[in-house]
């Protein structure tokens, strides 16, 4: 079937001959072409988020906790092997002194600064929990003369731990305020702070010591 001639040639839109007619508003590429999305290519972190689903909100009550815990443990057979572990980690990045795991009442530098004077000296107050397993034992003796010697030692040991803790809590409050003298620094905090942690054995102290006795802090 013939067309209308234009100039004397024939123009035909066919598929035969090669060309085809174009939409109105859509533009012809190149064949490596990829057209635009129109919005951005979301993140690796929205695009998981968006996967799992919302984050529950933390529960509200201790009952509520033990609800979810237990749907965890169903839904998760290894979920006691990941809270141990978790735990571990946790308990050694305390240990450590990492601020983000630390107690409230350990964190700041003022704190850490006390931790560091009293871990730097021997203190007698470190034999108060010994003194306590003292007192116990004694008093399963049944000699009435070793029960008062042992009585009247442990009297004289507190009172001496009570002094030393009052003056070194004296002595390090002096110290902290020199160190850092634009905070605010409340002495019967700090000295009972430091008290408390002059009474735990070296070892079993959290966080664990950083210095050795005898160490020079500045």
């Amino acid at each position: 079937m013939r067309f209308l001639r234009r100039n004397g040639t024939t123009t035909e839109d066919s598929p035969e001959n090669g060309t085809a007619e174009v939409a109105p508003g859509i533009e012809s590429h190149n064949k490596g072409y990829t057209p635009g999305k129109g919005r951005a290519t979301p993140k690796r972190r929205e695009a998981e988020s968006k996967r799992r689903g919302p984050v529950a909100p933390p529960p509200r009550t201790m009952r509520e906790a033990m609800k979810r815990n237990r749907e965890l443990k169903k839904s998760n057979p290894n979920f006691k092997a990941e809270r141990r572990a978790q735990a571990r980690e946790r308990q050694r990045l305390m240990a450590q002194g990492d601020e983000r795991y630390l107690l409230p009442r350990d964190k700041g530098p003022v704190k850490a600064y006390v931790r560091d004077l009293v871990d730097s000296r021997r203190n007698l107050l470190g034999l108060f929990m010994p003194l306590a397993v003292l007192v116990f034992v004694a008093l399963l003796v049944p000699y009435v003369a070793i029960q008062q010697y042992a009585t009247l030692l442990c009297t004289l040991l507190l009172l001496a731990m009570a002094a030393e803790g009052v003056l070194s809590g004296r002595r390090i409050a002096k110290q902290v305020r020199a160190k850092f003298p634009k905070e605010t620094v409340n002495g019967r905090s700090i000295g009972w702070y430091a008290f408390v942690r002059a009474s735990q054995i070296r070892r079993l102290r959290m966080p664990k010591p950083r210095v050795k006795p005898g160490d020079t802090i500045s």
